[in-house]
């Protein structure tokens, strides 16, 4: 009753609210029954035309009420979720509501969906609440809510929750599952997974599944288990080939993704050959397939192959590069020495550099010394992000690094007078504890401090020697 009282004030008014919406261009399907109607929304949601869709629901509520069944609630749903619409999403859900439409399976899963997209777990999850008889579909959607709000740990409880109510998780199920595992780095809760898609024939046959098996391992840090998983898949897919070469960069493995790329490429000529140019089936590289190959070459220093790699990208399969692959390529200059370059290359963007890239060119003059760029850097980040600290503290060092100091205490004056000193917690039994910066107020401070000169001590003694340059003067 709580989720059905917070649409009371407004259930009363949703159909005033739809037919009371001006159309400046009138569509005139008045007189469509149900069949011809909904053909039409599920042809506007196919050909991305989610604006169309709602329209045309909304002269369907003013004029052939009649004509609304759940299917046309279902791919007006749809529509919300892909143009990510709260407003209208709500009202829809009062609709639903207000003419009898609530019990409908289908359509509270696709609620589920639609409150996911807007990133509005508390309503989604409250939807979840009020299905009596929840079936396979319903979690799924409720634990890749989660997994797509960056909610992992929440997602693998439901899983599991999922599993205590004996419910079996299909290929879907299980696929969302490992991408939570993968975000967590969860290898252990991915394994016991494995186990289970190997003893069920139909989930240990199924493409998908393996592939999100191998993206799993490879996040987890178990690159040994990815390699070995990939080896055995007979009927290779671009994901399989893309999980694999991105694994491999991820870890450093640079020569293993380079010659994984070639040979993805080898067999591409094969199949072009065997095929007849029916290039539907093709292993086609993708954009993430390049980020991987970029990856690698910087992690390997091969500036020219990758400049070779990223012409290739545009030049040979018509793709279009994104922020992450111009991200790679600074990144690339940026390990090899190349600061200029890097500089020029992130001038001569066709789309303007976001904060990622420039700090990634920050980071790398701190690292060279190179104070005049450094500080040209910093001017372009206080453009964008103003307010992100951590890139002044990341000058501030620049200019300490070369005796610097009364610049050093400058910018480190900006810090102290934009934000309040960097704060800690710890969780001990049922007390949780704060630390602050300098803190000579806590109540344990003597003891604290003592602890802190013996582990100091300690560390000297294993052979830690800091780095002055990047502690404040004084």
């Amino acid at each position: 009753m709580r989720f059905l009282r917070k649409f009371h004030l407004v259930q009363n008014k949703v159909a005033k609210l739809f037919a009371s919406y001006h159309l400046h261009k009138t569509i005139h399907h008045a007189h469509l029954k149900p069949p011809k109607a909904n053909q039409m929304l599920k042809s506007y949601i196919k050909s991305n035309c989610t604006g169309k869709a709602i329209l045309l629901f909304r002269e369907l509520v003013r004029n052939s009420l009649s004509t609304i069944d759940s299917y046309s609630l279902l791919f007006v749903l749809k529509a919300c979720t892909q143009k990510s619409s709260l407003l209208v999403g709500k009202q829809l859900h009062a609709f639903l509501i207000k003419f009898g439409f609530e019990s409908v399976i289908h359509l509270q899963t696709s609620l589920i969906n639609m409150y996911s997209a807007v990133c509005n777990l508390v309503d989604a999850h409250l939807m979840f609440d009020q299905i009596p008889n929840r079936n396979i579909v319903c979690w799924t959607a409720l634990i890749s809510a989660y997994v797509d709000n960056q909610k992992p740990n929440k997602a693998l409880q439901l899983f599991r929750r999922m599993q205590m109510d004996n419910l079996k998780p299909d290929q879907v199920t299980v696929t969302v599952a490992l991408s939570a595992c993968a975000d967590l780095g969860a290898r252990e809760m991915g394994g016991r997974i494995h186990s289970y898609v190997r003893l069920s024939d139909q989930l240990n046959t199924d493409l998908c599944l393996k592939n999100a098996l191998i993206n799993m391992y490879a996040k987890c840090g178990d690159i040994g288990a990815a390699r070995g998983l990939f080896d055995t898949v007979q009927e290779k897919d671009i994901t399989s080939w893309t999980s694999m070469i991105v694994g491999h960069a991820l870890h450093g493995q640079a020569e293993e993704a380079l010659k994984l790329f070639a040979e993805m490429k080898e067999t591409r000529k094969k199949q072009k050959k065997s095929y007849n140019d029916h290039g539907s089936s093709l292993i086609v590289p993708n954009d993430v397939t390049f980020i991987g190959v970029l990856m690698a070459c910087s992690h390997a220093g091969l500036v020219e192959e990758g400049q070779r790699h990223f012409r290739s990208m545009t030049e040979d399969y018509g793709i279009k590069p994104r922020d992450s692959h111009f991200g790679c390529m600074v990144d690339l200059f940026c390990r090899a020495g190349l600061l200029e370059e890097a500089y020029d290359f992130i001038l001569k963007m066709p789309v303007r550099a976001n904060a990622v890239v420039w700090r990634t060119l920050l980071g790398a003059c701190s690292l060279n010394g190179n104070i005049e760029l450094g500080a040209q850097v910093r001017s372009r980040l206080l453009e964008l992000e103003p307010g992100h600290v951590g890139d002044s503290v990341a000058l501030s060092n620049l200019y300490a690094s070369k005796g610097m100091w009364d610049r050093k205490k400058i910018v480190r004056d900006q810090i102290k007078q934009r934000r309040s000193p960097g704060c800690s917690s710890i969780e001990v039994g049922n007390s949780i504890t704060e630390f602050v910066t300098s803190d000579d107020d806590h109540t344990l401070r003597t003891e604290i401090y003592e602890i802190l000169k013996h582990l100091i001590i300690s560390m000297k003694a294993y052979g830690y020697s800091p780095q002055i340059s990047s502690l404040n003067e004084g």
